[in-house]
């Protein structure tokens, strides 16, 4: 048993203050002045807590060798950013695209009990675009959802399919959408910055084009889509119209596509080196705005660790990507709670509540009697330079080393076992 006494408990739709009385596993009793002498008393006087938060997208190793992100080192750093819940992108080596991988990733994942990984599907078999996976077998075995992240699949005849199917099966489809015609070559925003570095750009219409082409295809098949890290401000414009009428469109944005702009790339910093790119201060703006009028669903990581070699070549050659997990509740407290853009119950639904409605993990997402015990503690007066040399993940390259941030989580409980982090 864990009590916690004196908590700020903050819920989608707003915060009250109560004691969190959890037993096997779940939440037991929410109220004020709760005694219980058996259980391990936690005191969070002056602190938030937060149902724990799901990650939607991030990228793990099949395997757990010495270089790269597996299961383990990703559950770790998931706990040490409040993550109780992580779903990772299938485009590993191999890729996962049938029930025995899905199946394996979630035994690993049980075996090692830190944050809770689901495995996410391929569209396609060996993401080739051609033909689709069983997405009612990887159902089964445990997949969340099915995505071509990584891969995105350029035939639209392909991409219907896939969407009539998972509608069949009732699982999420996450649509990494850029249309590779338009961006091939490229390594950052086309813009001003790009010229200036002289770095081939990746024009905006590479994604807005395609997230336009995916939204009409899910409303031709009555399904559902969800777009992954939008960045433009085209996207958001295309999402905002589509849910007006009535698509069943939901979609994601990243911390560096709120917190950081292509500036970024002008010391050529290869952790600034994202796809989607870095975008200019009117993209910002643009996003900030669709995460205020309930546009953007989700906060999500797309973590992508790398290794140092892997980052430290000249920018053309620079693997694409930024880690994540454990900077993604700082930055989006210190850039959108503090600023007075959104509240604390605002973030509470785009980084726990609606990632567990979109996937279905009705257990999790709320601090509620009888829910699953998943609950991260912060201490949101903390100021703390992030230092990616101390991560728990194995990948360092992360855009935000150095930067001053907000809110530092203190503990996690996973399924009501409180986790060392």
């Amino acid at each position: 048993m864990i009590l916690l006494k004196h908590a700020t408990v903050v819920n989608k739709d707003g915060m009250q203050q109560t004691d969190v009385l959890i037993d096997e596993g779940v939440i037991k009793l929410l109220a004020p002045n709760i005694e219980y002498p058996n259980a391990e008393v936690i005191d969070c006087d002056g602190k938030l807590v937060f149902p724990g938060f799901i990650d939607m997208h991030c990228h793990l190793s099949n395997h757990d060798r010495t270089r790269e992100e597996g299961i383990e080192s990703g559950g770790l750093a998931a706990l040490a950013g409040g993550f109780t819940t992580v779903c990772c992108m299938p485009n590993t080596v191999p890729p996962i695209d049938n029930p025995a991988l899905v199946g394996y990733v979630r035994a690993k994942s049980a075996s090692i009990g830190n944050a809770d990984v689901f495995p996410i599907g391929c569209v396609t078999l060996g993401q080739k675009g051609e033909e689709l996976c069983e997405y009612g077998k990887m159902k089964q075995a445990g997949a969340i959802a099915v995505s071509d992240d990584g891969v995105p699949v350029a035939r639209g005849a392909v991409m219907l399919n896939a969407l009539k199917y998972a509608k069949t099966f009732n699982i999420p489809l996450l649509s990494h959408s850029e249309d590779e015609s338009i961006s091939a070559g490229g390594v950052v925003n086309d813009g001003d910055n790009a010229t200036a570095c002289g770095l081939r750009g990746i024009p905006r219409t590479a994604e807005s084009a395609a997230v336009a082409r995916n939204v009409l295809l899910a409303e031709e098949a009555g399904a559902r889509i969800h777009i992954c890290h939008v960045s433009t401000a085209e996207s958001v414009d295309i999402i905002r119209a589509a849910k007006a009428r009535g698509v069943r469109v939901t979609c994601e944005t990243c911390p560096q596509y709120f917190a950081a702009t292509d500036d970024e790339i002008l010391s050529y910093n290869t952790n600034a080196k994202t796809n989607p790119p870095l975008r200019e201060e009117s993209d910002v703006e643009a996003i900030v705005e669709g995460i205020k009028d309930g546009t953007i669903d989700v906060i999500a990581t797309d973590h992508a660790p790398h290794g140092y070699d892997e980052k430290n070549v000249e920018f053309d050659y620079a693997s694409f990507g930024t880690v994540g997990l454990e900077t993604a509740f700082s930055l989006a407290y210190t850039y959108l709670v503090l600023t007075d853009t959104i509240k604390p119950s605002d973030l509470c639904r785009l980084m726990s509540y609606e990632p567990s409605r979109i996937l279905g993990l009705t257990d999790r997402g709320r601090i509620e009697q009888g829910a699953r015990a998943d609950i991260v503690i912060i201490d949101p007066d903390a100021e703390y330079s992030v230092d990616a040399s101390e991560f728990k993940s194995k990948g360092k390259n992360s855009l935000f080393d150095g930067w001053r941030l907000n809110g530092k989580i203190t503990q996690v409980i996973v399924k009501g076992e409180l986790k060392q982090l």
